[in-house]
């Protein structure tokens, strides 16, 4: 925000006041003042109060009044006084200013642009006229992390992020919704995605353990044009979704390993109900009880050995076999053969979607 828009304003308010105006930004420093000498001036008494307040304040022979952001107010408008007058004037300004502030951000703040381009709430062929107006490199490497909140997202855990990210010229960090915050990141061309989930690992470790067990992060493809920002945060976004859906253990979920669970989320629901009345044609999936659907689980973590599976059920191997065709009679599906495991395999993560009825994008 230009500090010279503030002083212009209230410059040609002067004579229609009489009184001396001023704007302090969140640090104590008059950036605007009526009275010339007075910019470049530290208030640090009461400073804190009219920042926490969200009515005008009276103090040492002036009144204040914060405005900005609703939830962090970044600057406060002062005017000589403490009548009631004062109180109109300063909550007038206030007002003025706050709008004058938000049309300003909207034009030239590079941060409200980004966040734009990211919802694909600006055309493509604005982008690049847009980017270029604001010095916004076109070509760098980006990709975007979502970090989604179980609950609504405390300022504290916001600022917490964005302390990860100090270079506001390369690295953003954007409150999509009350649960979602965005991070668009700078990135080296040769960065894989390991890298990328240490960065995600980072995040979730500097929420610390109450907020980390109630936040997950989706991380999106990596991008080389601005105008595809729109395209990654869309991949994060399925990444979570998909990720709530069949990996529901893990806090960090990439779009590049998604696997077939991708495919699957993206079938249509008629279609899933149509594969799992052919798969199952001699039963139905939810004759299976908890106990047979545990075996198939480990029937499949231990790549369909039945000597290994059987070790780590803690069975004897004839236990096991009995179960497996206790399962072929119950479905029609022989899990030893690699065929049929392949289809119950699929119509298992099939019927999980379809119980979980993921939102798609």
């Amino acid at each position: 925000m230009s500090n010279r828009l503030f002083q212009s304003v209230i410059h040609q308010m002067k004579d229609a006041v009489g009184r001396v105006i001023g704007v302090i930004d969140e640090s104590g420093t008059v950036v605007a003042c009526t009275e010339l000498t007075k910019i470049g001036d530290v208030v640090n008494i009461g400073i804190a109060e009219v920042f926490s307040s969200n009515t005008t304040v009276s103090i040492s022979g002036n009144t204040y009044k914060a405005f900005g952001s609703p939830m962090q107010p970044e600057y406060t408008v002062f005017v000589e006084g403490n009548d009631a007058l004062a109180e109109k004037y300063v909550s007038i300004l206030a007002v003025s200013l706050s709008s004058i502030k938000q049309y300003y951000d909207e034009k030239y703040d590079r941060g409200n642009f980004i966040k734009n381009v990211m919802l694909d709430n600006i055309l493509p062929g604005d982008i690049y006229l847009k980017a270029r107006e604001l010095h916004f490199n076109n070509d760098s490497v980006r990709v975007v992390f979502l970090v989604r909140f179980a609950e609504i997202c405390e300022s504290s855990m916001f600022d917490t992020i964005q302390s990860l990210f100090p270079d506001k010229n390369k690295d953003f960090v954007i409150s999509v919704n009350e649960t979602d915050v965005a991070i668009i990141k700078d990135i080296a061309a040769a960065t894989d995605s390991k890298d990328l989930e240490k960065l995600a690992r980072s995040v979730i470790d500097a929420l610390g353990s109450d907020a980390a067990s109630q936040a997950v992060v989706g991380i999106g493809t990596a991008v080389k044009s601005i105008k595809d920002l729109a395209k990654s945060f869309k991949e994060a976004q399925v990444a979570l979704e998909v990720g709530k859906v069949f990996d529901t253990e893990k806090v960090i979920i990439s779009c590049e390993n998604l696997g077939i669970a991708r495919l699957i989320y993206q079938l249509p629901t008629t279609l899933c109900d149509m594969f799992l009345k052919e798969v199952f044609k001699v039963g139905s999936i939810d004759n299976l009880d908890h106990e047979t659907l545990f075996t198939i689980q480990k029937f499949f973590e231990n790549n369909l050995n039945v000597s290994e599976t059987s070790r780590k059920l803690f069975v004897h191997r004839n236990t096991l076999v009995y179960r497996l065709e206790k399962i072929r009679k119950l479905t029609g599906l022989d899990l030893r053969e690699f065929d049929d495991a392949i289809v119950f395999k699929v119509a298992l993560m099939v019927k999980k979607y379809l119980d979980s009825s993921p939102i798609k994008f």
